[in-house]
């Protein structure tokens, strides 16, 4: 039998306050019918929810499997609700987000308060990784993704461009020489984000080269490359967002300013596969790709992403 979306409602505030009466009084219901409607949930899934006690009741492992399922049910009636209302400013529900720590730092995490003023009715649960998480498997709506994007069945969106460049701190560059060409990038420490063994830079002749690089210093996390580039141990690609700052206070320089790094590393948004767009997913879309772009103009200027984007 197919339960009854009030009792899932009902289901749902049971798990957040721990108790069946308080649920109940939010509905209206007094403790007698909340609890016989919890039954009458239990009754048509065939299995038990909750384990009760006098004072609390908590999660059966089936009652915790029904929690997600019960949290996108409900979301997926209140978007159809909206997109049929045609009243997608009257947005609600639960918004699941992923992206990387350091591009939510600056991209992500300083907009969320304003987005969150203006649609109250949206809760945001924002999960920072550097994994490239299964968000359909992990239930996300929405994730940020920097990079080339591997086939797969996923929406993708691209939200702005990602000029990657060579920077370098001045002392360095002082002390070991400023490369000319792309192979003089072999006689210098290379600081190396994961396994890459070698640079691809695209010429202003449109030549590619790609060199092998010396890299005695590597992480996969990007943040820590930034940090040796301004500790001056060597060369590091970046994002010009993310190098942006440093460049304009003269912290760092670019080397090799005409050559452009491959692959090109866009910044893009995905969602799970469906037609329908949730008027929350949507709406958040729209809102933060309108400061992702601002942010990155800011950082870097037009000036900086022409010359990145060659």
């Amino acid at each position: 039998m197919t339960p009854d979306l009030k009792n899932l409602e009902l289901f749902l505030r049971v798990v957040r306050l721990g108790a069946i009466g308080k649920a109940g009084a939010e509905f209206g219901l007094s403790s007698t019918n909340a609890s016989q409607r919890i039954q009458m949930l239990e009754r048509d899934l065939g299995v038990k929810l909750f384990h009760r006690s006098t004072r609390v009741v908590t999660l059966t492992p089936d009652g915790e499997i029904l929690r997600d399922y019960a949290e996108r049910i409900l979301n997926d009636v209140e978007d159809l609700r909206t997109v049929l209302s045609q009243d997608p400013a009257q947005a609600r529900g639960l918004l699941r987000v992923t992206a990387s720590a350091t591009f939510a730092e600056t991209h992500i995490i300083p907009f969320i308060p304003d987005f969150h003023r203006a649609h109250p009715q949206v809760q945001i649960d924002l999960n920072l990784t550097d994994q490239v998480l299964d968000i359909v498997a992990l239930g996300f709506d929405l994730a940020f993704r920097i990079g080339e994007l591997a086939p797969s069945s996923l929406l993708a969106q691209k939200v702005d461009d990602n000029p990657m460049t060579l920077v370098a701190h001045p002392d360095y560059l002082a002390a070991h020489g400023v490369p000319q060409v792309p192979q003089d990038l072999t006689d210098h420490l290379c600081l190396a984000l994961g396994e890459a063994r070698s640079w691809r830079l695209l010429g202003p002749d449109g030549q590619e080269h790609r060199v092998p690089v010396n890299a005695p210093l590597r992480s996969n996390f990007g943040a820590a490359i930034g940090a040796w580039v301004a500790a001056g141990m060597g060369i590091g690609m970046a994002s010009l967002w993310k190098a942006g700052p440093g460049l304009k206070a003269g912290s760092i320089v670019r080397v090799l300013p005409d050559y452009t790094c491959l692959p090109k590393m866009d910044i893009w948004a995905v969602r799970p596969p469906g037609r329908l767009m949730p008027a929350r997913v949507k709406l958040f879309l729209e809102f933060l790709g309108a400061r992702i772009r601002a942010t990155n103009e800011e950082l870097y200027g037009s000036g900086l992403r022409d010359a990145g984007s060659r």
